[in-house]
């Protein structure tokens, strides 16, 4: 049996095994009784065990005396930009981001619209193994309202950010999985009012994945040959919740994750988003921080997950943001990753342009990240630091989320992981075989 992964943001486990109703019940009781007065908003992606946590959350909310925003089948993002619309107090997330079909998890977020920051979220897990709460009598139980239209506002922000006239023009063809998730739904309404032809895929959000949900070159092989096959000119492959977007070009070549938000920032970039820096994660490509110098850009980096990136957005008021994983943050949409963000600006870069999806990758700055991992325990890893950094003295070392080593053409990320006693290793360099050395020569000074 697997273990229930609780985290600042949410939780996560197996659906009848780690995570079942009472989880969810209680989860939800507990972030109500540690959250300001208002209404909650519920959404969920498309995975068939949703409705059945649905019931849980919502019967724990109104129990609790929370009026329940009820957005059904909605992306991630756009429940971040629905807590702003409708003034919400905060909202509940159902989903498993990229997980195989038997996890689900909850995602929580504040009245801010973005997923809690780590502090209060680590409020929320310390009330939920205290088993707090805050029962209501009968006639304080609260009700639940549907929200009508939960897209629309989602789609104006989206579209307020790039030239819609000049997308239309275009009169692209265009290739969306969505993997039956939620992201079908806003997905082919952006598409279309952006004036594409819309080849969908999976758009119903039945839950039933047509291929393994996580967006890789591995499983979205059958893709590449459908954008090819159907005459496309990109092919826009989403994540189960809608917050990650991978790319493949026209020639039907996976150009993945990585070069999603790279291809975001040069379209900022250039359409005169220089007002302040830009923030990625310790462990996204570099591709964007050069991207970004090439427009006198400065970047900084902020610790692994969305939360911190967020975080370190808003301290240095930041033009752009994201993380590697296909997730562009733009804050003039909202403080969270965000699919849709990432179509709309590569269909603006490629109207702009006027160049195939596949010129622009190959002007991006060309580097190869490898991603290897060994158990070690979190009480090892202050030694393996040390090692690390006598090795490696050429570097410039950070600290704070694990050691990172940065040269001028590589970097490479030695950090503990938050659920599993092992050690990540991620390193990019201008080869494979580089980043790869990279990351043997740190495996040897582990311990054995």
């Amino acid at each position: 049996m697997s273990e229930l992964i609780i985290s600042v943001s949410g939780l996560r486990g197996i659906i009848g095994e780690t995570l079942t109703p009472e989880v969810a019940l209680r989860f939800a009781a507990a972030f109500s009784a540690s959250m300001p007065e208002g209404k909650i908003i519920v959404g969920r992606d498309g995975r068939t065990t949703g409705p059945m946590l649905r019931s849980a959350i919502v019967a724990a909310l109104t129990a609790s005396g929370r009026e329940v925003l009820d957005a059904d089948v909605a992306a991630t993002p756009t429940i971040g930009v629905l807590v702003r619309d409708l003034g919400a107090a905060g909202a509940i997330a159902i989903s498993a981001s990229h997980n195989p079909p038997e996890y689900n998890g909850i995602k929580l977020f504040g009245s801010d619209g973005r997923v809690l920051d780590a502090k209060s979220g680590a409020k929320i897990r310390e009330a939920y193994f205290a088993g707090t709460n805050r029962w209501s009598t009968y006639d304080q139980v609260a009700s639940v309202q549907r929200v009508n239209d939960p897209h629309e506002a989602h789609l104006q922000k989206v579209l307020a950010t790039v030239e819609v006239e000049a997308i239309r023009a275009k009169q692209f063809r265009v290739l969306l999985d969505s993997n039956h998730g939620a992201g079908g739904l806003l997905g082919v309404r952006l598409l279309e009012s952006l004036g594409c032809t819309v080849e969908a895929m999976g758009a119903e959000p039945t839950g039933k994945f047509a291929h393994t949900p996580e967006p890789t070159a591995e499983n979205l092989q059958g893709i590449s040959a459908d954008v090819t096959g159907r005459n496309c000119v990109v092919g826009f492959c989403q994540d189960p919740d809608a917050d990650r977007l991978a790319l493949i070009d026209e020639t039907g070549r996976y150009i993945g994750e990585e070069c999603t938000l790279a291809l975001c920032v040069r379209q900022a970039m250039e359409t005169g988003r220089t007002s302040g820096p830009i923030v990625i994660n310790g462990a996204t490509s570099s591709m964007s921080t050069l991207v970004a110098k090439q427009h006198g850009v400065e970047t900084f980096r902020s610790a692994v997950g969305e939360a911190n990136v967020c975080d370190l957005m808003i301290a240095k008021e930041a033009a752009y943001g994201g993380e590697g994983n296909g997730g562009p943050i733009d804050p003039k949409v909202g403080y969270v990753r965000d699919s849709f963000v990432g179509m709309a600006q590569t269909l603006a870069l490629l109207a702009r342009t006027d160049q195939p999806l596949s010129a622009l990758a190959d002007e991006l700055p060309q580097l190869s990240i490898h991603k290897s991992k060994a158990g070690v325990s979190a009480d090892q890893l202050p030694k393996v630091f040390e090692k690390l950094q006598s090795q490696f003295s050429d570097a410039e070392a950070a600290t704070g989320d694990g050691l990172r080593l940065q040269w001028s053409d590589r970097w490479l990320l030695v950090r503990g992981s938050n659920t599993e006693p092992i050690v990540r290793l991620i390193a990019e360099a201008p080869t494979e075989q580089e980043a790869a050395d990279l990351c043997t020569q740190a495996a040897k000074l582990l311990p054995q």
